[in-house]
């Protein structure tokens, strides 16, 4: 039984512009992880979004769809994740983008198949900082950044994105602490089972990325140890 967005505990995310050999993708998908995120930053087209879609259809793993890229919006996917980088420095990446999006694909989603993301992104030298030129937060604007998503948007996902470093455990807890509705994701530099563990005992969702093409062993124990 492949499990909602609000089951997932361990993810692993797959970017489309980046190549993976057959026997790590099965090892990947095959895992125990809970489900596969399928996005990234730049350079993301519709035939490798495609590919890589119809490659993971062989296994029994759900598979979402972050859509950053309009052009590469196709159905398909068992989820969609629509993400807002609130703490961007231009509207392009909170909102329009995603207007554009549901104006092209949304008639052909059901409304439970969408799932909007409220983005913090907390590693300025990150790339996606740097493309939707995100601004550096002290840690009490991030909590109220976070609370703002919850509370007041509503937002059934807050997505803490340190995109290549490994975060502040405290901070995860902090934030963790004021959400009364929205799942919390949690993103960047976990890339051993013992990061895994810590970043587990505050976030509800770890999301394990850019180890998976550096040290495929080390990405699968991140599954290992949430288990």
């Amino acid at each position: 039984m492949l499990l909602p967005y609000n089951e997932w505990r361990h993810v692993f995310k797959l970017d489309p512009a980046k190549e993976i050999e057959e026997d790590a993708l099965q090892a990947i998908a095959t895992s125990g992880t809970d489900a596969i995120i399928v996005g990234g930053t730049d350079d993301i087209t519709l035939d490798a979004t495609l590919d890589l879609l119809m490659r993971l259809r062989r296994y029994p793993v759900a598979v979402a769809l972050e859509v950053s890229e309009l052009e590469a919006a196709t159905m398909g996917f068992d989820t969609y994740l629509t993400p807002s980088v609130l703490n961007s420095g231009t509207l392009e990446h909170v909102i329009e983008k995603q207007v554009e999006a549901l104006e092209e694909v949304g008639h052909m989603l059901a409304h439970a198949d969408l799932v909007g993301e409220g983005y913090i992104v907390l590693n300025p030298d990150a790339k996606v900082a740097r493309v939707t030129q995100a601004k550096p937060l002290a840690d009490d604007t991030v909590i109220a950044y976070a609370q703002l998503a919850d509370s007041v948007f509503r937002m059934p996902v807050v997505y803490l994105e340190y995109s290549g470093i490994y975060g502040d455990p405290k901070l995860v807890a902090s934030v963790k602490r004021v959400l009364k509705q929205g799942r919390l994701f949690y993103g960047g530099g976990i890339d051993s089972g013992e990061r895994a563990k810590e970043m587990l005992e505050h976030a509800d969702t770890i999301i394990v990325g850019n180890i998976i093409y550096e040290n495929l062993e080390a990405a699968l124990a991140t599954v290992t140890a949430t288990r």
